[in-house]
């Protein structure tokens, strides 16, 4: 597991040894499965970097967040029935009726730093492809 320090570095360690019984036991009552996964590797390197205490809850915790945020993110994708897979690798300009200039001009995704709006509408699949 790689470990990001609140200094940026990134470290890795291998298999590190199974967290308590007893903590495993309270991270799954209180719904902590992110914070689970983590937490062997986050403490094996605690230990043995010597980190403070505060810095060891900062980080299981950010793992919290963030998977709690991904699988948000997986079940709004699920509930909204979005297509699945679309990335502008997939993109066929040929297929497309977007002037050419207009698709180069989005495929630099320079209108994400202006903070603009996109909005494509379209049958999701080529008829006959």
């Amino acid at each position: 597991m790689h470990v990001t320090q609140e200094n940026g570095t990134s470290m890795s360690f291998p298999n590190p040894p199974a967290i308590p019984e007893e903590l495993d036991k309270l991270m799954r009552r209180m719904r902590l499965p992110y914070m689970r996964k983590a937490a062997p590797d986050v403490l094996a390197t605690a230990r043995a970097q010597r980190w403070d205490p505060a810095e060891v809850l900062r980080l299981l915790i950010a793992e919290e967040v963030t998977g709690r945020d991904a699988a948000t993110r997986r079940l709004r994708r699920h509930s909204a029935n979005f297509p699945t897979g679309k990335t502008l690798g997939s993109w066929r300009a040929e297929d497309s009726t977007i002037p050419e200039p207009t698709q180069n001009s989005l495929i630099t995704l320079e209108w994400i730093g202006r903070a603009e709006n996109l909005v494509i509408a379209g049958p999701s699949v080529i008829s006959g492809a």
